[in-house]
């Protein structure tokens, strides 16, 4: 069962995504924070899965709400649900430590693949935005990564699983994997053909 948080201001929000996760079978949802502070407060009492985050609450706003959510509950994944689609809110809220990125106009049949996508550890994000998380024009695609970055994802291309890049590097491949999902905020990509496609193009 994937236990959901929801973190909204207005209520009728709040209602409405209450009404449609628990209509599903495998979510179940525990709690519901109408401003930045009590989402975190709840969370740690519940400790969720998945906070569905909006990003514009009093008390606390959502990206400083899950900055707090990514220090005090790593193994809790934080996906942003706004209205919101430019380039700094976005690359705020991912920054913070949101894995996903939605638009509160997309559709239930999203927003529920979202919630099960980052509860398996995936990046869900709203293909409208992905463009925000692209560099600037000016800005070299290879700058967008750390050195270790490029060196992990160079190795992904190569085809090696995140076992045998852990090995090669010197490093756990719990940090591969940290390493791996900022990869694909920072170049925009889901999952790990495209970032390896990517890797081929640009680096």
């Amino acid at each position: 069962m994937i236990t959901v948080l929801i973190a909204d201001d207005h209520r009728l929000v709040r209602s409405g995504l209450a009404t449609l996760l628990t209509a599903v079978d495998d979510i179940e949802v525990v709690g519901e924070a109408a401003d930045g502070q009590q989402a975190v407060e709840l969370a740690v009492s519940t400790q969720p899965a998945v906070v569905l985050m909006d990003l514009s609450m009093p008390v606390l706003d959502g990206v400083m709400a899950t900055s707090s959510l990514a220090a005090r509950l790593p193994q809790t994944k934080v996906v942003v649900l706004t209205s919101f689609s430019d380039r700094q809110r976005v690359g705020n809220a991912l920054r913070a430590g949101a894995v996903g990125y939605l638009l509160k106009d997309c559709t239930p049949e999203e927003l529920v693949a979202a919630v099960r996508a980052a509860a398996a550890g995936h990046v869900p994000i709203d293909p409208r935005v992905a463009g925000a998380l692209l560099p600037d024009r000016a800005e070299r695609p290879e700058d967008v990564l750390s050195d270790r970055e490029r060196e992990v994802l160079l190795l992904v291309a190569e085809g090696l699983a995140n076992k045998q890049v852990g090995r090669r590097l010197g490093i756990s491949e719990s940090t591969v994997k940290v390493h791996l999902g900022n990869i694909y905020r920072r170049i925009g990509v889901t999952d790990r053909t495209s970032a390896a496609l990517w890797a081929r193009d640009h680096l």
